[in-house]
């Protein structure tokens, strides 16, 4: 017989409450912006990070960039362009400077359908996090996600 050393054990459940607090939001906003928009949360996540770029120095994203945004691998990535790019939410162009480089930016439908959904994704998000609170295990974790705003809970 061995030994389980504690603090591994306390860690690993640590690392399940965070895996299972993930899990739920995602879920909950995955539902909710299918049902009401035909978006996934990646393709939700994609459009926000993409429509953040701008024209100024440093301003749009490479795709390892957007990546890593999204947490998806490159390959990943792309396919996601491609198919949001087939939707008429995005458009792909040649970098000015490298002609090796392609950029991606948000469609005018695009941008209507990430504004239209904002509101849809972020009551998700709330009301994951708001049942997560009242969870014993999950409740420090949402504490430190709406710390990591910089402020208390948003009304």
């Amino acid at each position: 017989m061995t030994a389980t050393n504690p603090a591994m054990t306390a860690l690993a459940h640590s690392w399940s409450a965070l895996s299972l607090l993930h899990g739920r939001i995602e879920s909950s906003v995955e539902r909710a912006l299918q049902t009401r928009h035909r978006l996934s949360a990646r393709e939700y996540a994609l459009l926000d990070v993409l429509s953040r770029q701008h024209d100024g120095e440093g301003g749009h994203l490479q795709m390892r960039q957007v990546a890593e945004s999204v947490v998806l691998s490159q390959s990943a990535t792309t396919r996601l362009v491609t198919r949001l790019e087939d939707r008429g939410l995005l458009a792909r162009y040649l970098c000015p400077t490298d002609r090796r480089g392609i950029y991606t930016n948000v469609s005018d439908d695009g941008l209507r359908l990430l504004e239209e959904a904002r509101p849809t994704h972020n009551t998700a998000l709330r009301e994951a996090l708001d049942q997560a609170a009242a969870e014993p295990v999950l409740a420090p974790l949402v504490h430190a996600v709406e710390q990591l705003q910089g402020g208390d809970r948003p009304a």
